[in-house]
């Protein structure tokens, strides 16, 4: 237990969005104290944190003030300059580590990675200029999907091709750096999962859920998936292994592909907590928040239950005043609302998880309010 970092504490939280606000409020609950380094002023975290720490996020003077203040530093998101965290390892506990960042940050060591690890991904191939799309094409084939290997999220930063005639598209992307060519899997569903782990070596896999997007922003996760028992456990299998080999303290989340034959393929892992866990907030006997929190403080971890079916939809910057109406209405639905200040088309400013016994009909629910069409 000498690693236990107890209640009264201080965790320091790089990233200061809905993520690092949810962190926030399960780390107060738990009797923590919060700081941010975020460069918005008053960003979402930061409303509900003790102090924030006004700064990018690669400037190295305030990581070190924060490495200062804090007892132990997580972070939300994984475009966080790995240079500048590594050098803040030695001042204060990152139990997260660099170099998870240093593997999730780029596209082509992540499957480098997993295919060492013999998890199933899509064929890809290394992509510097345009002639080597033509090349590869032979082994990959139409549809695929051109992306580039750093950043890139909410379909950023990608390029899908479905004909010759699309290359040229690419060049734009090109120009940004290497990218991967990937092959396009035919999924019948896109499907994640949240697993955990903390420093004694305890893993803990939450429900698989089912996800949906609508122009490559999630738009509604479905707890549980709609999938067969041994999907769920294999799905579980993969979950544990990616979570030991990376040696994860924290919360990672895990999307993946499922085929109509029953093969899945690993697509994407997120070393935070992930928009498609937030129904684990109303819906689990712990949320993600909460297992994130107590892994990195070195608390023993929860078996994780499921004590209700249920759907999550996100809220986009288009349709937050549709929503908000629907308060008066749904006095059975949870609003979440993140206290972002500029309501942008596909932003994300909050989201709404409903509790269920019947998904379908939650579905429809969802559906007849208009404001998702």
């Amino acid at each position: 237990m000498s690693n236990l970092i107890p209640p009264g504490k201080t965790i320091g939280i790089i990233g200061g969005g809905q993520l690092g606000r949810m962190l926030t409020l399960a780390a107060k609950e738990m009797g923590y104290f919060v700081g941010i380094l975020d460069p918005e002023k008053n960003c979402p975290a930061a409303q509900v944190a003790d102090w924030q720490i006004v700064a990018k996020f690669n400037d190295y003077t305030a990581l070190q003030e924060l490495a200062f203040r804090t007892d132990v530093v997580t972070y939300e998101f994984e475009n966080v300059d790995v240079d500048a965290i590594s050098k803040i390892e030695h001042l204060v506990s990152l139990p997260q580590g660099s170099e998870l960042l240093s593997i999730t940050q780029d596209r082509l060591l992540e499957k480098a990675y997993l295919e060492e690890n013999n998890i199933n991904i899509a064929p890809y191939a290394t992509i510097i200029d345009l002639n080597d799309i033509s090349a590869s094409l032979d082994g990959i084939g139409f549809p695929c999907v051109l992306k580039t290997i750093r950043g890139g999220y909410d379909g950023k930063g990608q390029v899908v091709l479905y004909s010759e005639e699309d290359i040229p598209k690419c060049e734009v992307l090109l120009k940004t750096g290497i990218c991967v060519l990937e092959a396009w899997i035919p999924f019948e569903r896109e499907c994640s999962v949240m697993v955990a782990r903390n420093e004694a070596g305890e893993i803990r896999v939450f429900p698989v859920v089912e996800n949906l997007h609508r122009n490559n922003i999630l738009h509604e996760t479905i707890a549980p998936a709609r999938v067969s028992n041994e999907i769920s456990e294999e799905v579980e299998r993969v979950a544990t292994v990616i979570a030991k080999k990376l040696n994860l303290i924290g919360v990672l989340g895990i999307e993946m592909f499922l085929t109509s034959s029953g093969s899945l393929y690993v697509n994407e892992l997120a070393p935070r907590p992930h928009n498609s866990g937030h129904y684990s907030i109303e819906a689990c006997s712990f949320s993600q928040f909460d297992l994130h929190i107590r892994a990195i403080c070195g608390w023993p971890l929860p078996e994780v239950k499921l004590l209700s079916k249920a759907v999550m939809v996100n809220i986009l910057g288009e349709h937050i005043e549709d929503s908000l109406f629907q308060i008066l209405f749904k006095p059975e639905w949870h609003f979440h609302y993140y206290g972002k200040s500029l309501a942008r088309l596909g932003r994300k400013m909050g989201h709404i998880t409903i509790l269920t016994e019947n998904i379908e009909r939650t579905l429809e629910t969802i559906e007849d309010t208009g404001i998702w069409e």
